[in-house]
C-alpha cells in the first residue's frame, strides 16, 4: 500500500469535495475514512487548502454559497487550525554584539575543545 503522502496528493478536487461534505454533514473522520477507503489522517487535513478554496469547492459543488468564516469555524471545531510559521524576536543590538563577539572568540575551536 502507498504511503499517506503519496495518497494525499492523488485526491482528485471532486473527492476531497466529497469527503469534505461528508465532514461538514458531523459525521466521523473515521467513518469517512473508511467509507473512502483511505487513512483518516488523509481525510482529516489537507495542508495546502485554505479554508477560502474549501469555501469556495464547496459551493461549486454543493451550489449552496458557504463562507470560508463557516469552513474555518468547522476546521476549528474539528481541532484543526491554521498553522504559521513561529517569528523569533528581534535581537536588540546589544545581543548582537554579544553574538559577534562570542563568535569571534570561539571561531578557531576545534571539535575536541567543544566537547
Amino acid at each position: 500500500m502507498a504511503n499517506n503522502q503519496s495518497v494525499r496528493r492523488h485526491l482528485d478536487a471532486f473527492t476531497r469535495g466529497r469527503i469534505i461534505g461528508k465532514l461538514e454533514e458531523d459525521r466521523s473522520v473515521t467513518s469517512v475514512a473508511a467509507e473512502f477507503g483511505i487513512a483518516h489522517s488523509i481525510a482529516r487535513r489537507n495542508r495546502r487548502q485554505t479554508a477560502e478554496e474549501i469555501a469556495r469547492h464547496t459551493t461549486q459543488v454543493t451550489g449552496r454559497p458557504i463562507s470560508r468564516f463557516t469552513v474555518a469555524r468547522r476546521l476549528h471545531g474539528g481541532g484543526l487550525f491554521a498553522r504559521r510559521p513561529v517569528r523569533c524576536v528581534p535581537l536588540t543590538p546589544a545581543h548582537r554584539r554579544r553574538r559577534s563577539l562570542w563568535c569571534r572568540e570561539y571561531r578557531n575551536w576545534r571539535d575536541n575543545e567543544w566537547g
